[in-house]
């Protein structure tokens, strides 16, 4: 069971990032292309989200924007907690660094611009100290 307590979220909060850079894709048809594997979907009225790797919308020749860095919050959270990724997303807005926020069963995941990902661990990072909390 995941933790609903907000001190002991930022407390416990770990942010590990992943090495590729992910893009946005829409999918108007609401298909994915065989072989695709995204991060993850988000179905809309206007077509599928693709949440995919840089590399395949290469590789597929698909349209995208919005080149970013994945950051999970290595923390347990409860779907039910209250305030976690206002807390993140505050620290970063604060900074001037926009992300966008996929809560997954165990944790939530962030995606902030490439150029600004080095700075995001580091404030992220201060939030598990006190000092961004």
């Amino acid at each position: 069971m995941g933790e609903k307590d907000l001190v002991k979220l930022c407390a416990r909060l770990t942010p590990v990032m992943a090495l590729p850079v992910y893009v946005f894709c829409s999918l108007p048809d609401f298909n994915l292309p065989d072989g695709l594997a995204p991060f993850c979907t988000v179905r809309e009225l206007e077509g599928l989200t693709a949440v995919i790797e840089q590399f395949d919308a290469h590789r597929l020749r698909l349209p995208y924007t919005y080149e970013s860095r994945l950051i999970t919050l290595s923390v347990h959270s409860s779907l039910e907690a209250v305030g976690f990724l206002a807390v993140i997303s505050r620290a970063l807005a604060q900074a001037g660094i926009p992300c966008n926020a996929v809560a997954g069963y165990c944790h939530d995941h962030i995606f902030v611009p490439v150029d600004r990902a080095d700075e995001s661990m580091t404030l992220l990072k201060a939030i598990a100290t006190g000092a961004g909390a």
